[in-house]
């Protein structure tokens, strides 16, 4: 048997200015951009590189969704990027204007910074080491 997860959805504002920010600020791919009705679109984006999982950005369609906009980890860290160059990545987002609100540090599990997206959910920006991810040891 076999199982993924395709896909989370992330509540956004307005859809251009989410797929402006994830794909100029952070570099992501915008894998699809269908319109579905007059206010809905299917818009799938993911990090260069990405196989098993993508991002679907739903704009909030009522006062509770909005609500949740920015929040949808209640203010935990919601999302975990990894890589394969931490400070090459880093230093790009920093370039890109990201902002940064745990600054950069080496971990037992990694090389780790906590950045904001324009919602402000919480990310981890993650290069592991290789024992701690077994996928990464078969890769390199």
């Amino acid at each position: 048997m076999k199982q993924r997860i395709a896909q989370v959805t992330l509540l956004v504002r307005e859809y251009d200015e989410a797929i402006q920010f994830y794909t100029e600020k952070l570099g992501f791919l915008l894998i699809e951009d269908t319109q579905l009705r007059e206010e809905k679109r299917w818009v799938i984006i993911a990090p260069p590189g990405a196989t098993e999982s993508r991002l679907l950005l739903a704009k909030a369609t009522n006062e509770e969704q909005t609500r949740c906009i920015g929040r949808q980890a209640g203010g935990r860290v919601f999302l975990f990027l990894f890589t394969d160059d931490f400070w090459r990545d880093y230093d790009r987002l920093i370039k890109n204007g990201v902002n940064f609100v745990r600054e950069p540090q080496l971990q037992k599990y990694g090389q780790v910074a906590v950045f904001e997206d324009l919602y402000g959910n919480l990310w981890d920006l993650i290069e592991p080491k290789e024992q701690d991810v077994p996928e990464l040891r078969k890769k390199y």
